[in-house]
């Protein structure tokens, strides 16, 4: 990434959360550094996300599923002043595909939003579901829960309407910054780890269907 492009980014921290880490010692935070120099390496993506011989798939998955969040937060806040409620009064991609926001508290029904406002409560949502130590847990010997998988396809089918949104609404002004390459590695390996586990439903990932044909053959 280009230091203006990072410059601009990190000048909007209105746009960033504090980023979730792990804490130095445990077995994720051993696990993220390895992950992270696998990608640093340049190792070609699909073999970065295989599961490394011995490790837990469950720790793999926690792992990647808080750095993609960490990422696709990123990704967004590079467009987000250019998605407004007036440029973008619906959460879709393109025509065909539209997504309506619905969870446990405010939105009982699936409801349409302006896309900043979806992609808010997504992040607020996706952010409270890691630091749940429940379904999350940091400690050392501490189980994952039996739906911790499902909650993972939720968390990353839902991320994954980020991507959707930024590359058919926003994709020019990606590309004006300079940082089509940036969010393009970005895509791939998000795509990459999803597919190896089976974490998002093959219809979900229909609408970016065409580009990823062309990005990740």
């Amino acid at each position: 990434m280009s230091s203006p492009f990072l410059k601009q980014v990190f000048n909007k921290d209105k746009t960033f959360r504090p980023k979730r880490k792990f804490e130095p010692g445990t077995q994720r935070f051993e696990l993220h550094k390895r992950a992270q120099a696998s990608l640093n390496a340049g190792l070609d993506l699909r073999l970065a996300v295989r599961l490394p011989p011995g490790e837990d798939l469950h720790d793999w998955v926690a792992v990647h599923v808080v750095d993609f969040f960490n990422r696709v937060n990123l990704v967004y806040g590079t467009i987000s002043d250019g998605c407004t409620e007036q440029s973008c009064p619906v959460m879709s991609g393109g025509p065909k595909y539209e997504y309506r926001w619905q969870d446990q508290q405010q939105f009982r029904r699936p409801t349409a939003l302006p896309a900043p406002r979806y992609v808010g409560l997504l992040m607020d949502w996706v952010e409270a579901q890691i630091n749940n130590e429940d379904l999350f847990p940091t400690n050392v010997g501490t189980p994952f829960p039996k739906n911790f998988l499902q909650a993972a396809r939720k968390i990353l089918s839902r991320l994954f309407r980020v991507f959707v949104h930024v590359y058919i609404h926003h994709f020019d002004r990606i590309a004006q910054m300079g940082c089509e390459a940036h969010v393009n590695t970005c895509y791939k390996h998000f795509y990459y780890f999803v597919t190896e586990f089976s974490l998002i439903d093959t219809k979900e990932l229909e609408p970016l269907k065409e580009m990823t044909t062309r990005m990740c053959h």
